[in-house]
């Protein structure tokens, strides 16, 4: 599916930057189930504060589903140990940070497409990729070497890598200043409004898809196009087949 406000890529396009969770990596299929482990962890299952801190991500026990307005989803680590510490405040700050850092680095993740082919063969037509996430850069390097892609990327950026967080800018604009692609010549794809706004205001194109939590009405606001999943680039630059056909 390719909705379009552009139904083609500009074809000055050289530069992909890619968010991770939702958009390279399946968001709901990766972090659902996890995610109730982990609260119950937090919580010692203790059930006043287990439904507090699932208030807190926006996330339903018994679904095993985060609404579309959780933390989660598009936020940075310390607004996870805010929500965290908004329910459980005498839990340290630095021990917060430690513990999300080391439960969620080893977490298998699903990839919402194969990424190895389509990767392959984005590099292999030229592109320039790049990873531009609110996670820490290190489980997110973490996470892209679980699935075999690390060496795929020229930059991988996270939000503690010195370039500010997603919707700002400073991560792309980092991406632009390495590779020297002006943003006019770079595609930002995303799966939440954080990952448009940040291409939007770097200048960039803007993909929407949908393997995260928004629908096509919130990313057409700020995308150019919204697509199913990261599947579909290779038909909206105007490769000849979509990258799914050759499996």
């Amino acid at each position: 599916m390719i909705l379009p406000r552009n139904a083609s890529a500009p074809p000055e396009i050289a530069g992909l930057v890619f968010d991770k969770d939702g958009t390279l990596f399946d968001f709901e299929r990766t972090w659902a189930n996890w995610c109730a482990d982990f609260i119950h962890g937090l919580t010692g299952g203790e059930p006043e504060s287990t439904r507090a801190l699932a208030r807190a991500f926006h996330y339903d026990l018994e679904t095993r589903r985060f609404a579309p307005t959780s933390p989660i989803i598009a936020g940075t680590l310390e607004v996870i140990v805010e929500a965290i510490r908004h329910v459980r405040p005498h839990l340290d700050e630095r021990a917060v940070r430690r513990h999300i850092t080391a439960a969620t680095a080893d977490v298998p993740q699903i990839e919402a497409v194969p990424l190895v082919p389509l990767l392959d063969r984005l590099r292999g037509a030229g592109f320039v990729l790049g990873v531009a996430t609110n996670d820490a850069e290190d489980p997110a390097r973490a996470h892209l070497e679980a699935a075999g892609v690390l060496d795929r990327f020229a930059f991988i950026a996270g939000y503690d890598s010195g370039y500010g967080a997603k919707p700002g800018p400073g991560m792309l604009r980092a991406f632009c200043d390495m590779t020297s692609l002006a943003p006019e010549r770079c595609a930002m794809i995303g799966d939440s409004t954080h990952d448009l706004a940040s291409g939007r205001t770097a200048g960039m194109h803007t993909v929407g898809v949908l393997t995260g939590l928004a629908c096509t009405e919130d990313l057409a606001v700020l995308a150019d196009v919204v697509l199913s999943d990261i599947g579909e680039l290779p038909k909206w630059l105007g490769m000849t087949a979509d990258v799914r056909t050759m499996f």
